[in-house]
């Protein structure tokens, strides 16, 4: 949630709304010490009765942030987004790359789908 100040009720949408759009509850969290945050999986916690670990680490959390690092060296020309929903379907766009080059898209039978094949699949 884009919100001026990140407390925990902004922190718990957040958190609802990804395990919402994904269907699981991950396991592990990893946070960069944001008190809201880990405020929000603790109440999660209380509410659904889970036990997501949360994940301090900060070189393992890093690794991930470099995953992103392609991302924003292509957003950053880009000087922003009109909207939130453009934000949202640009970036999808853009980390679709990688992950076609990294073979990380499975086909329905669970074989791994070369660069091209989903756009053919786009073109029937």
């Amino acid at each position: 949630m884009l919100t001026e100040q990140r407390d925990e009720q902004a922190a718990n949408k957040v958190l609802i709304k990804a395990i919402r759009r994904h269907g699981v509850v991950p396991e592990t969290i990893p946070i960069a010490g944001s008190a809201a945050n880990e405020a929000a999986i603790q109440s999660y916690h209380k509410e659904h009765d889970t036990s997501i670990a949360i994940r301090k680490i900060t070189y393992l959390n890093h690794i991930v942030e470099h995953d992103h690092r392609a991302v924003k060296r292509v957003r950053r020309p880009m000087l922003g987004f009109p909207s939130f929903e453009s934000a949202q379907s640009t970036l999808a766009g853009i980390e679709l790359m990688p992950m076609l080059r990294k073979g990380q898209i499975e086909s329905d039978e669970g074989a791994s789908l070369t660069a091209a094949e989903p756009f053919y699949a786009l073109a029937l």
